[in-house]
């Protein structure tokens, strides 16, 4: 008997896994490209990309987890509907709340890891996401720029290129500057063999100063351009801004538990909520699961996946209505967990209870007669 159960585990965590696998990919790979859109319009670093989809990953698997091992559990049971396992082993002595049991105690395994994450490894990721953009959002234009690209930066109307950066990032090859002053409609153009940041100590204000170069400036569409050689030049680059409060996502669990502020609140519940996902989800997929050989292989899919997108849905509801003071704390979210809760303990028992009665009274009946 544990051997079979054994096969039952492995089968669904590994098609688990493999769910999640793709489900992450298309999910970071939409993040990621929002954040390599940021580091080409100069408001991110290269470097630090990989190092926040890093940072990110815990709070995409908590979401994710949930969803692998409901799907995981209607695509090995039902195939084993299909093939006749599951009759074999029925036959052998193997009954439906086994079967359940087992599944449910594999859940538990999977629950403890969402509730890992959703309560301590994902806020912990969110907050050196967040100190990582503090830091990008500090930075100034001469550190955020990048070789052969054209960058829009902060300072106004200015548009910076540099052919090449050295390799210690303080200096710059072969740079071009063009900004346009709103104020009189000129433009002025700035084309320089290198440039470096100097900072003033009494100040702290950072200049980017050019070296050996020519500036121009005058009005676009005209030939009166004021033209001057320089062997050095400075241009003053936007200051940094103050870094922004932490974000409620990357507060800890214990910092939502002692604040009183609704959304924080709503907030806790939430983190407390994805872990009671699984084994809901569990009581559901175990009996929906269950196919006519008939129906083809991914028939039930669709109203599992309507069920859960439901599920999911109203406990986004709740966190709002949470959030606004809509419903009292002391009901949150629990309400949505019960109602599920309720729905896979009908499917998986309600049917047979029926049939008792059903059996019963014609029983009753046939004895009367």
């Amino acid at each position: 008997m544990s051997i079979i159960f054994r096969y039952l585990t492995r089968q669904t965590l590994g098609t688990m896994f493999a769910v999640s696998g793709v489900l992450l990919l298309v999910f970071m790979s939409g993040r990621f490209i929002r954040y390599l859109a940021n580091v080409a319009a100069g408001e991110l670093s290269g470097d630090v990309l990989f190092a926040i989809m890093a940072y990110r990953f815990p709070g995409f698997l908590e979401l994710i987890l949930p969803l692998g091992f409901f799907i995981g559990i209607l695509l090995v049971y039902g195939r084993m509907y299909l093939e006749s396992e599951m009759t074999v082993l029925f036959a052998c002595g193997v009954s439906d709340r086994q079967v359940l049991g087992h599944t449910l105690v594999a859940s538990v395994a999977v629950m403890l890891l969402v509730g890992a994450m959703s309560l301590w490894i994902s806020p912990w990721g969110m907050k050196n996401v967040e100190r990582i953009f503090d830091e990008q959002s500090q930075a100034t234009e001469f550190e955020m720029l990048a070789p052969g690209r054209f960058q829009s930066l902060e300072s106004g109307g200015r548009v910076t290129y540099t052919e090449a950066v050295s390799d210690d990032k303080l200096t710059l090859e072969r740079v071009f500057i063009a900004e346009y002053s709103e104020a009189d409609q000129s433009l002025s153009l700035v084309v320089a063999e290198e440039g470096s940041q100097f900072i003033d100590d009494q100040t702290g204000s950072r200049f980017l100063v050019l070296e050996r170069g020519t500036r121009f400036v005058g009005m676009p569409g005209q030939l009166d351009y004021d033209i001057t050689e320089f062997e050095a030049y400075g241009l003053k680059l936007a200051e940094s801004p103050v870094a922004g409060s932490v974000d409620e996502e990357g507060m800890t669990t214990l910092a939502l538990m002692q604040s009183d502020d609704p959304e924080l609140r709503a907030l806790l519940h939430w983190r407390f909520s994805l872990p009671l996902i699984v084994p809901v989800v569990t009581l559901l997929a175990v009996r929906l699961s269950r196919v006519n050989p008939r129906q083809g292989r991914f028939f039930h899919l669709l109203p599992a996946m309507m069920i859960y997108i439901l599920y999911l849905g109203l406990l986004i509801v709740a966190r709002d209505a949470l959030a606004s003071g809509s419903i009292p704390e002391w009901i949150g979210m629990i309400w949505v967990h019960l109602l599920f809760l309720g729905l896979g303990l009908w499917l998986q028992f309600g049917t047979q209870w029926l049939g008792r009665r059903r059996i019963a009274r014609r029983g009753g009946a046939g004895a009367e007669t």
